[in-house]
Formats: C-alpha cells, sequence, structure tokens
C-alpha cells in the first residue's frame, strides 16, 4: 500500500491501516465499499464492526447474506471528519488508485452480482474503479448519515432490489422485515466471530448494550476529545454478578 505520511494531517495517521472484513477468497456475492475505518474498527483490526459496520451487517441480513460478502473502504487510514474535502483528491492519486483498484480486483470474482457503496467517499472509489465488474451498482448513504429518512429510504430501497439480484447464503432469511420509518434496534445486527480475529471479547461487534445505556453511546471505542489522535477509550460492558 502507498505510504499515508504525506496526508498524515488529514487522517489518525498514527493508528496505522485497517484493510477489510469478510471473504477475501473471490466468493463475494456483494461487495460494499465505506469510507474509512474508525475507533472499533481500530481495536478489531477489521472495517465496519462499530454502529456503522453493525448497521451493514442489518443490511446485509435483510438481503440474505450471513457471509458472502466483502467490506472495505476507499481510505485505509482513519479520516478526521472535518478533513474530508481536503482528502478527496487522494482517491484518485495514481499510486493510491492503482494499489485500491488492484485490491478490489483481487477480491472479486465470478461469485459477485452486487456493489454498494456507501457514501461519497465510497461513490467516488467504485467510479474510479475503471474495470469493476459488470454488476449492478448502488449508491447509498453512509451508515452515519444525519438524514435518516434520507438513509432509511434509499436503504429500503437497494435491500428490495438486491433481494432480487443476490442469491442468499444458505443459512440467510431475505424474507426479514424490510426497514420501516424509524431506524429501529431490530435493525442492527451482530458483527458474526468468524469476521473478527481469535481473541477479542465476545462482545466486540454487538454495542447494543451501549445503545441501551444512559447516557446512550453508539459504540464501545471512542476518542475522547481532549487527544483527538493518539488516545482511544474501550469500554466493557458491565458484566452482571452473581449473589
Amino acid at each position: 500500500m502507498p505510504s499515508y505520511a504525506d496526508y498524515r494531517e488529514l487522517f489518525w495517521h498514527d493508528w496505522g491501516p485497517v484493510f477489510y472484513r469478510g471473504r477475501l477468497n473471490r466468493t463475494a456475492r456483494l461487495l460494499a465499499i465505506a469510507s474509512d475505518p474508525g475507533p472499533t474498527e481500530r481495536i478489531a483490526g477489521r472495517t465496519l464492526v462499530g454502529d456503522a459496520g453493525q448497521r451493514v451487517q442489518g443490511f446485509l441480513t435483510k438481503v440474505g447474506l450471513t457471509r458472502s460478502y466483502a467490506l472495505v473502504n476507499a481510505y485505509a487510514y482513519a479520516l478526521l471528519p472535518s478533513r474530508a474535502q481536503q482528502a478527496a483528491p487522494l482517491l484518485s492519486q495514481p499510486d493510491h488508485l492503482a494499489w485500491r483498484n488492484t485490491l478490489l480486483e483481487m477480491i472479486t470474482g465470478p461469485q459477485l452480482q452486487a456493489i454498494v457503496a456507501f457514501g461519497t467517499q465510497a461513490r467516488s472509489a467504485v467510479r474510479l474503479w475503471d474495470d469493476k465488474p459488470d454488476v449492478p451498482v448502488f449508491e447509498v448513504p453512509h451508515p452515519s448519515s444525519r438524514s435518516p429518512k434520507v438513509l432509511l429510504d434509499s436503504w429500503r430501497e437497494a435491500v428490495t432490489e438486491l433481494r432480487t439480484l443476490v442469491t442468499p447464503d444458505s443459512d440467510g432469511d431475505p424474507s426479514v422485515p424490510n426497514y420501516g420509518p424509524k431506524f429501529l434496534e431490530s435493525d442492527y445486527a451482530c458483527i458474526p466471530a468468524r469476521d473478527l480475529p481469535f481473541g477479542v471479547p465476545p462482545w466486540l461487534g454487538n454495542d447494543a448494550w451501549g445503545r441501551k445505556d444512559t447516557p446512550r453511546h453508539n459504540n464501545s471505542v471512542e476518542r475522547p476529545s481532549t487527544d483527538l489522535r493518539n488516545t482511544l477509550v474501550w469500554r466493557a460492558p458491565k458484566q452482571a454478578v452473581s449473589p
């Protein structure tokens, strides 16, 4: 991968890159591309694991996929949100473009049936992929979108169409309810253990406890405002103690 060092001021650079989640053996039926890894993704070493990832896992569940997917990001490093516009030219910078497109080509194969681009950066990455497979591409809002109605309307429409295009996994159920007018806890899905490294806590990738907590927090990992670049705070759920 080309170095991000010249762009370090635009990213949480010191934590290093995160590359993927899901199947890398060219068996994926759906390729999903998002923006960049967040704090939970850095702890897991996998992409789309935190709140946004659990929303995406719910999206995949509604399509009937339990494992036949590959998930990557437009950027391998976590982007500083306020620097998104400044970082955009990096997506088309020749060596970064060539590396990313090579990665996408290596992990997609003849079983691919659809591509989903979550958000602006992902949309740009897909449009810059000149040799992308001849399959339908869905451009939808990022799971962290601040426009919930736009997100739900777009995701609902995408799920409806994807159900006619993507072959579900044998243990998947594409007949589960689609999205309604509000995003519900049932629209989330926990990250399968098979997608995570060996030895992580069993609750990593399932932040339902935080979403029920007071005050609510959607991720178990966060960057404290006192040090946004070099500190992560990882919180474990409080376990019930038997009397």
